[in-house]
């Protein structure tokens, strides 16, 4: 089940609102919550909803084990160790397993026959959370909870446990036990959440389905998709690339907004996890502005404890490769996500040494073009997880290819999809949101601008929510792309 699916619009998210608004009281509607949670997860993973049990409850004991002892003590510390022993331990099981048989059988010939494991939705996610909770209650920064439903509701909520944003137990402890979803939360809750679909039903599906006939489909095999890239010209492959660029940012950043609407629906506040990282003025800036919840994870739970930035020139450069080699690693058991993750470790260390002074002293737009410059190709590198693969479609951009510069078929379907690709383009900027802060700043100093702003507000949820619905109606196309990571 999907937010963008029609079911989820009209029956799942329906029926979870309104038993939840009819309960009493706190208890109750969190029970709904985590009966509707597990059901949710349950309805694409009806095995590995046990494996979410059974990290959550054995991060709870070992939670409460932790909070027992002295704080940040050998004997915490310890608790802590088998933390990160279990919860990486079934990570790397589950996500990474297949990949290390695969690479062990290719270099040494054993095992004989590679199992094949199954990824569990999510599992990147929540494990992250679990991990978050039990370090901040080893920090002291939080108490344990003691209440095992209530920690299992943190890290089930349907609305962030697939695909994010990562939220951390201390930045939504105080909701999980009393909150309240004024009239105002509900109204920014459903205008957020309809953005959010009508940017994924709308705008991110239709850039996918681009993508994939201007590249290749990742459901192709090696061979055909070396046979398909050899006949695109170079436009197909500059455009689709773009494409793709645009697709990863709308599809991501709708969840997030999705998942932030509904969460605001019922009284969480959950953090942002995009700040609108294609107009970013560095490499630096960019990792500020993408993923934020990753990002942030990743520095308070790596980067820092390693030494961050407190020590030799040398061990700086350490600790940097460890936390983008783990960012690219966490992305998915393929080669092409390490590498990947290590591109953006080269140039954030190239801004480190010498870059980010020479960015601050010429005008902003070489900024903003080297950082959607290297953005691009890194997505490049991002999609394609068989490097002969990437190796012909990079050659093919830069003109080793023999369909020429382009085609008529190539201009025809560009040329046909040239407005959503400009829309889509107008959605990663902070242009919209602009523009609507400028309404509503006149509004105040004219009754028929006041009109207008109202009449936008009440009625572009219902406009989205329709768009969205017809899109969906009969639309094959509707992945959401960091499921599977």
């Amino acid at each position: 089940m999907v937010f963008s699916s029609l079911f989820f619009l009209y029956v799942f998210l329906p029926l979870n609102l309104l038993f939840y608004h009819l309960m009493p009281s706190m208890r109750a509607k969190n029970t709904v919550m985590m009966i509707f949670s597990l059901i949710f997860y349950a309805w694409g993973e009806p095995v590995y909803v046990f494996l979410l049990l059974a990290m959550a409850f054995a991060d709870w004991i070992l939670a409460l084990y932790i909070s027992a002892q002295p704080v940040r003590s050998a004997a915490a510390k310890r608790g802590v160790v088998l933390t990160c022993l279990v919860n990486l331990g079934l990570l790397g099981i589950f996500k990474y397993g297949t990949f290390f048989l695969e690479n062990t059988h290719n270099l040494f010939g054993f095992p004989d026959s590679v199992v094949q494991i199954a990824l569990p939705i999510g599992i990147s996610f929540y494990t992250f959370q679990l991990l978050s909770y039990v370090v901040d209650v080893y920090r002291g920064e939080v108490r344990a909870q003691r209440s095992f439903p209530t920690l299992l509701l943190y890290v089930s909520l349907f609305h962030q446990c697939i695909a994010g944003p990562i939220v951390r137990y201390k930045d939504i402890n105080a909701e999980l036990l009393q909150r309240k979803a004024s009239r105002a939360d509900i109204s920014y809750g459903v205008t957020r959440f309809t953005v959010g679909l009508a940017k994924k039903a709308v705008l991110a599906n239709a850039c996918g389905a681009l993508a994939d006939q201007l590249l290749v489909a990742d459901s192709v095999g090696t061979a055909e998709a070396l046979h398909t890239i050899a006949q695109r010209p170079v436009l197909a492959l500059w455009v689709g690339a773009f494409a793709f660029m645009l697709q990863i940012y709308l599809d991501f950043s709708a969840y997030s907004d999705m998942a932030i609407g509904m969460g605001r629906m019922i009284g969480f506040h959950y953090r942002e996890n995009f700040n609108y990282p294609y107009i970013s003025l560095s490499i630096t800036d960019f990792w500020r502005r993408w993923h934020i919840s990753l990002s942030s994870f990743f520095r308070d739970y790596v980067y820092i404890p390693l030494g961050g930035n407190r020590c030799s020139a040398g061990r700086v450069v350490f600790n940097l490769f460890v936390v983008w080699f783990l960012t690219g690693f966490w992305h998915g058991a393929s080669w092409n996500f390490m590498c990947w993750g290590l591109y953006y470790f080269a140039f954030l260390l190239l801004e480190r040494a010498f870059l980010r002074r020479v960015l601050e002293r010429v005008p902003h737009v070489f900024g903003h073009v080297y950082a959607l410059i290297v953005v691009y190709f890194g997505w490049v590198l991002f999609k394609f997880t068989d490097f002969s693969v990437l190796g012909a479609v990079l050659s093919g951009m830069f003109g080793h290819t023999a369909a020429g510069v382009s085609s008529f078929e190539v201009l025809a379907l560009v040329r046909s999809n040239l407005p959503i690709l400009l829309i889509s383009t107008l959605a990663c900027t902070p242009v919209v949101p602009w523009l609507g802060r400028r309404l509503y700043e006149h509004s105040a100093h004219s009754g028929l601008a006041w009109g207008i702003y109202r009449t936008v507000v009440v009625a572009a949820p219902v406009l989205l929510l329709l768009l969205a619905t017809m899109t969906l109606v009969g639309d094959s196309y509707n992945p959401f792309l960091y499921w599977k990571f």
